[in-house]
């Protein structure tokens, strides 16, 4: 055991020699004396376990893509990156493996576990005074972070890198759906969303586009001519996302597959031949993503549809998922045939139907499966909760050899810390329950502890049938999570905006052109949190400190402005919030309403607020700005030289608009639009500035409240006010 300290202030324990892939973490840390131990330790068979004390008033965030609340006080969670799509309260691990924590109480304290393989982390469930962690290794690892709870989570998200940035059309509502079969399906997707005139950005391809299922080929059946499919779609302002699964397809011929076993870059069984699993094209062999050289194979492989005109990919299946391998499944067949004929007891009848439901995603599989690393054989098992990350690793260094300066679009499912430099996630495959759409309000703040700020859920659920409501409720909320993508499985209830009836129709189309008005806001947001290591989404625990800001956990803070309150059960037609301070509430359900004036003052405290069904809204907290625009159907159609500034303007308000061309990464070298507004309030006049260096911006137009809930607009072109241009 060794320890470390940053000149951060950051410790660091290290049990031995681990298995390093890729470097997740600052590794400026000074060997020091054994400090302060926080908890005690013991190590059995190979397992080390950790235990730490919880007060009665300490709240534990973090644990990024789980199940629960977000305070993960009273269950047993996993980081073991899972297939399993029902996501139910019982469940301990889904898609994710984030290993990072923070206990605010009365010692507020952070920790990171650098560890490719399981935890589990038993936070005050079996004992409701202790947090114990347990890693099925001794070679890893652990970080402890002391401090405040945002300065924690800064330090943490600066060590592990900025977040991946997507091209900023990403920003814009996406449709899709398993699955969009055809070259005609697809085009009456996009000709049906201009027809009813809702805006969308990108169209997605699920399995079916492929030939037979296999990677990086196009049906000539289903999609003869695909090049010029892309391209119409393009001039239409529609980008086609396809995706890509992680197994190989046997089959002689096929040259992902001849590569693959010429180059020997599969992951191999214990006898050294490739393993051999069944996904959706039934038998498979999985790319060693650890191996270097397989990585960078598999990545340029992605060309191929960059060169037809592609501008992104979601990698899926990738934890790996097996539906069943050729061993298990021969067991399986045994034991069934031995039954027949026999008269079955409960007993046997449990162990037959056990035997066939265990078939997928086996433990006994991970650990027949292996990796060469550097020389080493290495079992999947210890390194599991790396293969996804490790896919789409592959994907993104693919990417940059094709065009280093071009932002490509990238979604992912499995995911592990440090992939987040890399990729967006999305929540995984869940259903159209309410409860899920609690659960993706509550996640948002872990995922962005995590790095993961491009990150949203299949809005109206995966599986499952979605009824109005709940579309129209999910929709609401996810018009403020980056990505923003409509996604239903086959045999479900189609979830199109228009195919829900005509009154949710209306909604949706409101809602989503009021996320189109938003862009400004969220992509400013959105950057400034990844470029300061900061919270796009936050508990309100984060920012206030009274005893009732503590417990809440179904509202949260987006960005620097605004407080969300989102609808999350059905029939309900508006909510109880909670109010830490005074603040200005704006209803959103329609833009064009904004000359209404449709803001009203709230008190500090509890109230009831109206919500029916076509309504939503948000609050704005007091001397603070948000800048919208006018929606457009397409975000490169949305206007920036026109804006509005949004304020409740008690003094004096600023707010700084980030922007850029949205396209490449040239803003890592300061090629930037910076704009900043002051708004001061001098007994009922207002006084406003605005510095900037974007030269498009022509007239801004503020929609100004005071502490009376008195509301000015204020109409002026630049050259009218105080400007500076710098």
């Amino acid at each position: 055991m060794q320890f470390f300290r940053s000149n951060t202030g950051v410790e660091k324990v290290s049990f031995g020699q681990m298995i390093e892939t890729e470097t997740v973490m600052d590794k400026t840390f000074a060997e020091v004396e054994p400090f302060d131990l926080k908890g005690r330790f013991l190590e059995i068979d190979n397992q080390l376990t950790w235990t730490f004390d919880l007060h009665d008033l300490d709240v534990v965030y973090g644990l990024g893509q789980n199940i629960r609340g977000m305070n993960k006080r009273g269950y047993v969670y996993e980081s073991f990156c899972t297939d399993d799509p029902n996501h139910t309260p019982d469940k301990k691990a889904l898609y994710g493996a984030h290993n990072f924590l923070v206990v605010k109480g009365v010692d507020t304290w952070g920790m990171y576990i650098d560890f490719p393989g399981h935890v589990s982390y038993d936070v005050g469930f079996n004992h409701s005074d202790e947090l114990t962690v347990n890693v099925k290794e001794t070679h890893f690892d652990i970080y402890f972070f002391r401090g405040a709870i945002t300065d924690i989570i800064t330090t943490f998200r600066k060590m592990i890198g900025k977040s991946y940035v997507p091209p900023k059309w990403a920003f814009g509502y996406q449709q899709s759906r398993w699955s969009y079969e055809d070259h005609d399906s697809v085009m009456a997707i996009a000709d049906r969303f201009d027809e009813e005139d809702i805006p969308c950005d990108a169209i997605y391809l699920d399995i079916d586009y492929m030939e037979d299922y296999k990677d990086f080929t196009i049906s000539d059946i289903r999609f003869p001519n695909f090049n010029n499919f892309v391209q119409t779609l393009k001039e239409r302002g529609f980008k086609l996302i396809p995706i890509i699964d992680a197994g190989v397809k046997i089959e002689p011929g096929y040259d992902v597959y001849e590569q693959g076993i010429e180059k020997d870059y599969f992951v191999n069984d214990h006898e050294g031949h490739p393993f051999v699993a069944a996904v959706w094209p039934g038998k498979v062999h999985f790319p060693d993503f650890l191996n270097a050289k397989a990585r960078m194979w598999f990545g340029d492989f992605y060309h191929k549809m960059l060169d037809m005109g592609i501008e992104g990919f979601w990698n899926d299946m990738n934890e790996p998922a097996i539906f069943y391998s050729e061993k298990r499944l021969k067991e399986a067949i045994e034991f069934v045939k031995q039954q027949e004929g026999k008269n079955l007891d409960i007993n046997t009848f449990f162990k037959l139907k056990d035997k066939i439901l265990n078939l997928s995603n086996s433990v006994k599989d991970y650990k027949s499966m292996y990796h060469k690393l550097d020389g080493q054989i290495v079992n999947h098992y210890d390194v599991h909760n790396l293969f996804g990350y490790n896919m789409t690793r592959s994907a993104a260094e693919g990417f940059k050899r094709y065009n280093p300066n071009k932002r490509f679009f990238m979604l992912t499912r499995s995911s592990h810390i440090g992939m987040a430099k890399h990729s967006g996630i999305w929540t995984g495959d869940n259903h159209s329950w309410w409860e899920h759409l609690k659960l993706n309000i509550q996640m948002m703040p872990g995922l962005n502890m995590a790095g993961f700020l491009y990150s949203g859920a299949d809005t109206g659920g995966f599986g499952g049938n979605v009824s109005p409501d709940l579309l129209v409720r999910w929709t609401q909320f996810s018009v403020f999570t980056p990505l923003l993508r409509n996604h239903s499985a086959m045999g479900t209830r189609r979830q199109e905006p228009w195919e829900v009836g005509a009154q949710a129709k209306i909604a949706l189309r409101n809602a989503i052109r009021m996320r189109y008005a938003l862009i400004p806001y969220l992509y400013s947001e959105f950057m400034k949190a990844n470029l300061n290591a900061t919270m796009l989404f936050s508990p309100i625990a984060f920012a206030y400190e009274d005893k009732h800001s503590q417990k809440v956990e179904d509202q949260l803070l987006f960005g620097d402005s605004l407080m969300l309150t989102p609808i999350y059960e059905q029939n309900a037609t508006g909510r109880v919030v909670y109010l830490p301070e005074k603040m200005l509430y704006w209803d959103m359900s329609s833009f064009e309403k904004i000359t209404d004036k449709p803001f009203k003052l709230f008190e500090q405290g509890h109230h009831y607020i109206d919500m029916p069904m076509d309504a939503f809204g948000a609050f704005l907290r007091p001397n603070k700005l948000m800048v919208v625009t006018n929606p457009q159907n397409r975000v490169s159609k949305i206007d920036s030289c026109h804006l509005t500034v949004i304020g409740y303007v008690e003094n004096q308000a600023t707010y700084e608009l980030y922007d850029d061309d949205g396209i490449s990464f040239d803003f890592m070298n300061d090629h930037i639009s910076s704009t900043r507004i002051t708004v001061t309030n001098v007994q009922g006049q207002y006084q406003i500035s605005v510095d900037t260096n974007a030269l498009d911006l022509k007239s801004l137009t503020f929609y100004l409240i005071d502490d009376s809930g008195e509301c000015q607009v204020i109409t002026q072109n630049l050259e009218q006010v105080e400007l500076r241009r710098v």
